[in-house]
């Protein structure tokens, strides 16, 4: 057993890792890390006491976790989208227990969210993105009901070892594909920087998990060491799965009394980890205008955010590249420049949402309060605490007017109806002084995949 857990224990949780290392602000990635998480504790858990109903019950999180992703998945204007992830986190703690509570077969209740959340997902496929990931996740789904049903149910077809090993490699398949819908929609390339986790998470598992195996086969009754054996593969595997998080914080602890040193490494690490992530040049004539108004929401959302900003696909977009043509040789190759021009594109259509005359809370001011402060200024008017030292009297004023009087909710949806404001005067900018626009995006051009 220990030769085939340690290989499953070890993917699954690397990749659970990986995906919540791609981005730790979208709860679908996280949900999906759960279900390999989960899974991966299950494969220990099963190697120490076989058959055990800790071990059962953990073979059933998996299915709760990607009804949630099913369901996290849905377009936002789905109607039931809002509702049914808001609903998911009750329904899988009350099947959690279900499954708990009843025996061996009464368990594969944990499969009655999954279903509805595919049948939810299958409803709305035309809308998904990209388009084939809906059929793909329900085949991997029904694959996964139909392993977790041969090891919970009465049916024979091998050594339970070979099936639960089985489920891995479906939930690996379905892990990713998760992370090729969160490359999709942030408009990234996905298989460099994926291989070159994969790579160190293969050296990691050659490298410990190798004797890790040899040790639990040398002492097959010791529980003990085997357990401990896999905190040591896990330890391993998320450092390699989270390597930017852990760089990150371990500079905040490293530098902790030089704020220069910290500022100036946090966005060149940023960056570096980013560039395996852009997509090529060529293809940006490939956006169309409704994947162009997103990718224009997603740069305002992560306006202070360099590495971000650099992974998005507008970071080529040719006013960027005339820009920084005009300031000499060589300066549009520099990844961190070519960001921060960016972002003063950005900023400077938001200023053109500016209502004439002296601030004011006026309907007419809120799409441009709503981004101007909020997110070029990066204020939190929500947020407890002194705001920023060196506001202006007019910064002030709108953080002082979103707390008494914008609810949350309208500060989104303003920032949302700005954005497509936003993204319709640059569009409208590029295809007037770019011809390959009205041909390529413009003419909605076919996507390309993601590669």
């Amino acid at each position: 057993m220990a030769a085939i857990a340690v290989p499953a224990f070890a993917l699954t949780w690397w990749l659970g890792c990986y995906l919540v290392g791609r981005d730790p602000t979208r709860a679908v990635l996280w949900r999906a890390a759960g279900a390999l998480v989960a899974y991966a504790v299950a494969v220990a858990a099963w190697t120490v006491q076989p058959g055990s109903g800790l071990a059962q019950v953990l073979l059933c999180v998996p299915a709760l976790c990607w009804a949630g992703v099913a369901v996290g998945l849905l377009p936002p204007s789905a109607p039931e989208h809002r509702q049914v992830n808001r609903g998911w986190p009750i329904a899988a703690l009350v099947f959690l227990v279900l499954a708990a509570a009843l025996p061996d077969v009464g368990k594969l209740v944990a499969l009655a969210p999954l279903a509805g959340g595919i049948v939810l997902l299958l409803r709305y496929r035309e809308r998904v993105r990209p388009a084939s990931l809906p059929t793909a996740l329900t085949a991997a789904a029904i694959l996964y009901s139909l392993g977790l049903i041969v090891v919970l149910g009465p049916i024979e077809v091998g050594p339970p070892a070979l099936v639960i090993a089985a489920i891995g490699l479906d939930l690996l398949v379905m892990g990713y594909l998760v992370a090729v819908a969160d490359a999709v929609e942030a408009g990234e390339r996905l298989l460099p920087d994926l291989r070159r986790s994969l790579l160190a998470a293969t050296l990691a598992v050659l490298l410990c998990g190798g004797p890790a195996a040899l040790t639990m086969l040398a002492a097959p009754s010791l529980d003990t060491v085997a357990v401990l054996q896999f905190v040591l593969v896990a330890m391993v595997l998320s450092a390699v799965g989270l390597a930017g998080e852990l760089r990150a914080g371990l500079d905040r602890i490293a530098f902790l009394t030089d704020d220069r040193l910290r500022l100036t490494r946090g966005p060149l690490y940023r960056a570096a980890e980013a560039l395996p992530r852009r997509r090529e040049r060529h293809q940006m004539l490939a956006l169309d205008a409704d994947e162009f108004r997103r990718l224009t929401r997603r740069a305002l959302e992560d306006f202070g955010d360099v590495g971000r900003l650099l992974r998005n696909p507008l970071v080529e977009l040719p006013t960027v590249d005339r820009r920084l043509a005009a300031r000499g040789p060589g300066v549009a190759d520099q990844p961190l420049v070519r960001a921060a021009e960016l972002q003063a594109v950005l900023s400077e259509h938001v200023a053109r949402l500016k209502p004439a005359g002296v601030f004011g809370t006026t309907e007419e001011w809120r799409f441009f309060n709503a981004l101007h402060y909020c997110t070029v200024m990066g204020l939190r008017p929500y947020q407890r605490g002194p705001q920023p030292e060196g506001l202006d009297r007019d910064a002030r004023r709108a953080v002082d007017w979103f707390r008494r009087y914008v609810p949350r909710r309208s500060l989104r949806r303003w920032q949302a109806e700005g954005a497509a404001m936003v993204s319709a005067q640059l569009w409208r900018d590029l295809v007037s002084t770019d011809p390959r626009w009205l041909t390529g995006a413009g003419a909605g051009a076919r996507r390309q995949p993601v590669r």
